[in-house]
This record gives structure tokens, sequence and C-alpha cells, in this order.
């Protein structure tokens, strides 16, 4: 099942429509799907297609070459095998996908300095196509794509792979509505291999105590299983993102609720931004030269199935470990799971109205948009350039929005802006009352959506 990726296929297409050699390094976390687009992209295309594993130098040199000549036909040489390489592409045009580079290269460092080599001396004039391709986040930044590394300089291209966007994951749910499928990407993200393990058949309900909350599924160990694999003390990590998730969320507060020295934190939150699992907020009006400040902005998970996991999983390991799973459940994820909705409503909001900018005829452009705080107050969109702003809220409540939402919106606008030309946006999961309905329709600076497809 593949769904999705169009600009990752046109931009791997464009890899292979390409008339001159390509070297490219393709990455992204595991899980996020790259394997899979890669067989998308290439499945009819003249391909060597080559998952790495974790086994010696020797036995990597004969599953390849096997790869390539067939069963118990073996290249003495990494430079042997990359000559006759370069041999098959100078006749035609040929995509070799490395997959797993890491492990190629954890079982022999000088690897990239043979493919460097095969490349300055004849590769490079070929119709070859390279793709290098990895998960562990740490070793493709770090190692591939350092100044350091022999293949630095040589990449004709780099591509990053996140996760699906909301508008791609709603395809793995034909059957569920729009608040399921929010509430799907609440838990599981647009990462492709957690989507696939929800059945859409079955409820939320289902799918949580199914799919993560019994042990032996899947889910249930994956957070475990990663963390182990990019980190060498992964309990420490498990604590600090424990109290990030769970509302610790500026650097002397998690210094408080772990006592790690904040010398120290810094370090293990700085690992964390790297691997993709947190990110670090500033209100979209600051500048570089106050996010600098190590004290500033806040930290929070970007990735919604390790905040599900730390907010609901890993307090209750105890008690799930037991087979408690219904009792986790109904006393602890379903009197919460609504409230912790709210956020994520908030950022999806936020991006449909941005792709909704960019694509359509707007009065002016829009240079900044994000969320925005201050001691007092918070405004959840704030996009503005010059003297135009817009501004933007999202309500995730069981209850229609009325007239007295949009004042307080222009209230705090007023107190914290200077600025007369400004567009409202009030996103709401209920509704509006009559009275704000109207109010839109006599006034062209206010946008109200209720859906959560604009």
């Amino acid at each position: 099942m593949f769904f999705g990726r169009k600009k990752e296929l046109k931009y791997l297409k464009g890899i292979y429509d390409s008339k001159q050699a390509e070297f490219v390094t393709l990455y992204g976390r595991r899980r996020i799907g790259k394997t899979e687009l890669l067989k998308q992209a290439y499945l009819e295309e003249n391909h060597i297609f080559y998952s790495a594993k974790e086994c010696t130098d020797y036995e990597q040199l004969r599953s390849l070459s096997e790869k390539i000549l067939g069963k118990d036909k073996y290249f003495d040489r990494w430079e042997t095998l990359l000559k006759h390489i370069q041999e098959l592409a100078s006749r035609e045009k040929l995509v070799l996908i490395l997959d797993e580079f890491p492990y190629m290269v954890k079982g022999n460092p000088a690897l990239p300095s043979i493919l460097q080599n095969a490349w300055d001396h004849g590769l490079k004039d070929t119709r070859i196509k390279i793709i290098i391709c990895g998960s562990s986040m740490s070793f493709m930044e770090k190692e591939v794509l350092s100044e350091k590394n022999p293949l630095y300089g040589r990449m004709t291209g780099i591509y990053k792979v996140d996760e699906l966007t909301f508008g791609e994951m709603k395809l793995f749910f034909p059957s569920y509505n729009d608040e399921q499928i929010l509430s799907v990407y609440s838990i599981l993200g647009g990462v492709p291999h957690y989507l696939l393990q929800f059945n859409h058949e079955k409820s939320i309900e289902e799918n949580i105590c199914e799919r993560i909350l019994s042990k032996g599924s899947v889910l249930y160990n994956e957070v475990d299983f990663l963390l182990k694999q990019e980190l060498r003390e992964p309990q420490v990590y498990y604590t600090i993102i424990e109290k990030i998730a769970m509302g610790s969320t500026k650097l002397n507060e998690i210094h408080t609720k772990t006592q790690i020295s904040t010398s120290k934190l810094s370090v293990y939150l700085k690992n964390l931004i790297e691997l993709g699992i947190i990110e670090k907020e500033y209100p979209v009006t600051e500048r570089l030269k106050v996010r600098v400040n190590l004290h500033s902005g806040i930290y929070k998970l970007s990735t919604h199935f390790f905040l599900f996991y730390f907010r609901f999983v890993f307090p209750n390991i105890s008690d799930l470990e037991e087979g408690l799973v219904q009792d986790v459940y109904s006393y602890d994820i379903q009197p919460d799971f609504f409230s912790y909705v709210g956020p994520i409503y908030e950022k999806v909001c936020r991006t449909l109205l941005i792709e909704k900018i960019r694509t359509e005829k707007y009065p002016y452009r829009i240079k900044y948009i994000g969320r925005w705080w201050d001691k007092q107050q918070e405004i959840d969109i704030l996009g503005f350039t010059e003297d135009r702003y817009i501004i933007g809220e999202c309500k995730w409540r069981n209850k229609k929005l009325g007239i007295d939402v949009y004042k307080n919106m222009k209230l705090k606008t007023e107190s914290n802006f200077r600025v007369d030309d400004v567009h409202y946006y009030l996103f709401s999961k209920s509704g509006f009352t009559k009275e704000l309905l109207e109010e839109e329709n006599k006034n062209d600076h206010l946008h109200l959506f209720e859906s959560i497809t604009i």
C-alpha cells in the first residue's frame, strides 16, 4: 500500500531523467518510508537495489555481488565491484541504490573513500545514478554529509524524507471522518509504517488497545527500539523526553524535573533535536539573535507517536506488562485524549492555512507564519510581512464559537501589534454561532472554517 509522496517521486524521477551522472544522499528517520519510496520511484527502471545488513564487510560484499552477478558469484574487492558498475553504466542508464548505507560503512570505514575514488576516476563520466540511503540520522548528518567525509563535494543532491502530510495520511483511512482522522494523526503522525498498523475498519479505541497498548504488538516496543538504535544512554533520554511530553518545556523546568545539570542537559537536548525527536520553538516574531540564547524558546516533541507514547504509554508500562490494557485506556487515555488532540488540531490548521495562502491568490505575501506568545498571551497563528498581518485561532471544543472569540482576537492584536491591515482566521471543531456567521458575511477580513479541509 503506497500513498502520497508526489514531491519526493518527482524529485527522484528528475534524478533518473538527468543527462549527467548523479550521486544523491536520501535520508530520514526509521519507519518514514524511504525504502518503499525508492522502490516505487525506480520499479520500472534499470536498477540495482541493495539493502545492507548488520554483518561483516566480507558478507556485505558477497551479498551485493550476488545481487549483481547472480547466485554464488562474487567480486573479491569493492574496487572490482565498482569497476563493473562503471562498465554497466557506461552502456546504459543505471540506478544503484545502497539502502542502509551506515551498516556498510560500519563494516568497512574505508568504503566512502573507495566510493569517492571510483566516482572521481570514472563513475562520474557514465550514466550512473547512485543513491545512498540511511536511517541513522546522527550518522547520515554527522558523517556522510560532513565536510570531513570523502564523499562531501561529490553529492549532486541531498534529500531528507519527512513524514507524510496530514492530507496524505488521510488516504490510509477511507472510512474515517475528519475527527477520527485527526485522532489517528495525533497518535501516529505521518509515519507510513505506523499508519499501516491501524485498521480503518476498527474504532480508534480498538486500534489503540490492540496495536499500541498490547504487549507483543508492533508499536508496543517501537520507541524503545528506536532510542536504543540511536542513543548510548537511552534511559537518560527517556527521562528527558517524558518530562517534555508532560509539559516541562523550558530548559530550567526540565533541569528541575530531571536534576541533570544544564550544561549536560543542553547536549542531550541538542542530540534529540538532531534526531528529529524534539524541536525548539520560538515566538514567530523572534529573530535569530534572540534564538542564540540557550534559555529562550520552548522544547516540544516533534513526532506525534513519541508524544502519545510518553504521555500515555510509558507512565503505565507496569500495568500494561500485567495486561491491564483496558484499564489504562479507560482511566488514563480516554479522559485526557480530547485535550491532547487540541494542540495538534492547532498545528494542522496552521499547516492548512499556509498551504491555502501559498496555492491561492492572496492580497500580499506572508513572509513569516507560526505561533506567538509572551508571558500573558498566546496566538495560535500569526503571519506577517511589514505592516500586514494574519491572526488565527483554532478552537477544539464541543461548542460553537461566538462573536466574543473574534472580539478577543482583535483586542489581543491591537494591544500587541500596531497594524491596520489584519485578516482574521477562526477554525472551530463545532462550528459558529449565527451572530459570528453574519459578521463574516459583512466583513472581508474575517474568515471562518469549520472543516479541517479548507
